[in-house]
């Protein structure tokens, strides 16, 4: 009776082992994938990774022995507690390519035959394109299209027989020309594949905010956002553009504090829109960047919301669905708005709600100036603007942090911070003075692309203000941050926090301005015409063509046909195309061209011996050198398997020395 018993030793096999070329080439895939994936993991993750992939390259390059199953399976088990331990979760986006990039590189620990870098070159595959989960940018995508380059060139050298003597870019071109050679038949599928109505990527990042704003405030959360340079929006305006001070988009209104966080709070709020009256002045094109947010920033102030979208009580809109994926809305903006000017009781009461036992010395403060100007809203904003103004304070990114009170330790103490410092002490302030007060966060600023005609909103361009109610005027913006720092409105949040710093000439420079812009408007080509075509775009692209809704019938077709062209073409090019041989062949090619001009032509099944003997009768004054060419054709094309790149370089150097001066008669 056979017996079975569990093995952990390495199964026989008569595969021969894996050269040192297509390894080192495998390895270098895996590092380009890693690299693909080390923007979005731990750092000291990638870097574990790095340095195991390092350790493994240099020990099979030293000639190490096979790692033991005793050793890979404990590291596997490591690497899935790891991912669990750090994530909380094995499954999303963050966690699922964190633990797809650790197998990767823990596959190169029992690559040794040929078979597992298959395995390895094919899952290296699917993890580069896991890498556009994340990032879908131009750059990013040519980064991964040149990801599959080494591993194209990891197949190729898998099958060569003898070791290479050629150097690295010998496999490294025709990969690359492989690669190019797809782009018809991968631009042909991205058009007709029919599109899904949403990304399959669509899962929330668990706990992350990546518009650089979110539904909740605290001074110091939006230190980091303040300094991130990515777009999060672009703007076209129909007619005239706002200036920089009315280039205010609201995102978020908060109405409860707590002492140390402003939020939405959990307030019934009314289920219908206030009345508001405006003058129209602004109509206006958003292409907004992925949030995975419902959210829409819109100018103030919003009467309207977008198609899929609603508007809410505090004139904020939120969207159908999370923004998955760019979206573009359409929206205009009221000047001289006049929004709830009939305040409801809960709404009162919510927005001069205050946290007990915060701020004592901010509420002697301002019930000090709500007496003196006998509950004037407009002139106890004016006084707390003025002491912002006059008393000290300082606009900075990188504030000192605050005690316990945090509004008495900023109003008092370090009078240092940024837009949020400023916009919550401020509506405290308000409150505590009997005036109605909410904060807003949002967009303030942006950069206008002079030759792309819009504005680039960045996610540096978060910021944070103040609404207050006045009696007659309902909801009216003041921002305090400007009183400190007017640069910061005028001129947006790059100029504000560059006050002060100079030597900067290269950075302010005229032509990199122009390269930025330009550089912007094929950022935004690329997310109109690649990332924003979706199922709605793909529909109506063959209207020009009578199609007037294409559905998934048309498309099936169409990509049919399309795909069985191309394959014939390419299948007619391969099969038809002059067979050039290898180098050896064209270089006795290009001899025979000069032996013909000199009246000596091969005869139709004459072989290379008969053919060279015969020039050299012919060619007396040649004899030697056509002898010598003879013998080292004969010796590299039938004494070794594949031609000597030695013996061909002699070849060749003879052929480009030899010149016929005629036939003997």
């Amino acid at each position: 009776m056979t017996r079975f018993r569990v093995s952990l030793g390495h199964t026989p096999t008569t595969e021969p082992r894996l050269a040192e070329r297509p390894f080192n080439l495998l390895c270098l895939s895996m590092a380009f994938v890693l690299a693909t994936h080390a923007t979005h993991l731990p750092w000291w993750f990638s870097l574990a990774l790095a340095a195991t992939l390092a350790w493994r390259w240099w020990h099979r390059r030293h000639g190490g022995r096979p790692v033991s199953m005793w050793i890979k399976l404990p590291v596997v088990g490591l690497l899935l507690a790891v991912v669990i331990a750090t994530y909380g979760t094995l499954f999303g986006r963050e966690p699922g390519s964190a633990f797809a990039a650790g197998l990767l590189v823990l596959k190169t620990l029992e690559t040794e035959h040929r078979r597992d870098a298959r395995v390895g070159v094919a899952f290296g595959g699917f993890a580069l394109m896991s890498a556009l989960l994340f990032n879908q940018s131009m750059v990013a995508t040519v980064v991964v299209a040149l990801g599959l380059v080494p591993a194209l060139g990891t197949l190729r050298a898998i099958e060569e027989i003898s070791p290479p003597r050629d150097p690295w870019r010998a496999e490294l071109k025709p990969a690359l020309l492989m690669l190019a050679a797809s782009i018809p038949l991968a631009a042909f599928a991205f058009l007709f594949i029919p599109r899904l109505e949403s990304p399959l990527w669509g899962a929330a990042n668990a706990g992350k905010a990546v518009t650089g704003l979110s539904s909740t405030m605290s001074p110091g959360e939006m230190g980091e956002l303040l300094v991130d340079d990515t777009p999060a929006m672009r703007v076209m305006f129909d007619g005239p553009v706002p200036t920089g001070e009315g280039r205010y988009f609201r995102a978020y209104t908060m109405l409860y504090f707590d002492g140390r966080q402003w939020s939405q709070g959990f307030i019934s709020y009314p289920p219908v829109v206030g009345a508001a009256t405006g003058n129209l002045r602004f109509s206006y094109h958003v292409t907004m960047e992925p949030t995975q947010q419902r959210i829409l920033p819109m100018l103030d102030m919003p009467m309207a919301a977008p198609a899929d979208a609603a508007l809410q009580y505090d004139r904020t809109v939120l969207a159908n669905q999370r923004v998955q994926s760019s979206r573009t809305y359409d929206a205009t903006a009221f000047v001289n708005a006049q929004v709830d000017t009939d305040l409801s009781p809960a709404l009162r009461r919510a927005a001069l709600q205050l946290p007990p036992g915060v701020g004592p010395q901010a509420r002697a403060m301002a019930e000090a100036w709500a007496t003196q100007y006998n509950h004037d809203a407009q002139a106890i904003a004016s006084a707390a603007l003025g002491m912002f103004r006059e008393g000290g304070y300082r606009y900075t990114l990188a504030p000192a942090p605050l005690g316990a009170d945090r509004i008495d330790d900023f109003l008092f103490g370090t009078r240092e911070g940024f837009c949020e410092y400023y916009a919550s002490s401020f509506t405290f302030l308000m409150r505590a003075a009997g005036v109605p007060a909410r904060v807003v966060t949002g967009y303030q600023g942006g950069y206008w692309n002079s030759l792309g005609n819009y504005l680039l909103v960045r996610r540096a361009d978060s910021h944070a203000w103040t609404e207050l109610w006045i009696a007659g005027r309902g909801w009216v913006r003041f921002d305090p941050t400007g009183a400190v720092r007017p640069e910061r409105v005028s001129q947006g949040a790059a100029s504000a926090a560059a006050i002060g710093n100079e030597g900067t000439p290269f950075i302010d420079a005229a032509w990199l301005h122009a390269m930025r812009d330009r550089w912007d408007v094929v950022n935004q080509w690329w997310n109109q015409a690649v990332n924003g075509f979706d199922a709605l775009r793909q529909r109506g692209m063959l209207q020009p063509f009578g199609i007037r809704r294409a559905d998934v019938g048309d498309l099936a077709v169409i990509l049919a046909v399309g795909c069985s062209l191309l394959v014939a073409a390419a299948l007619g090019w391969a099969l038809f195309q002059r067979r050039e041989g290898d180098a050896l062949d064209s270089w006795m090619r290009r001899l025979q061209r000069k032996l013909a001009r000199a009246g000596v032509t091969r005869r139709t099944g004459e072989g290379p011996r008969h053919f060279m003997a015969r020039a050299a009768r012919s060619l007396p004054a040649h004899r030697n050198a056509l002898e010598r060419l003879s013998e080292l054709y004969l010796r590299s094309r039938y004494a070794h398997d594949e031609p000597p790149p030695e013996l061909v370089k002699q070849f060749r150097q003879g052929v480009r020395e030899f010149r016929a001066r005629g036939m003997v008669k």
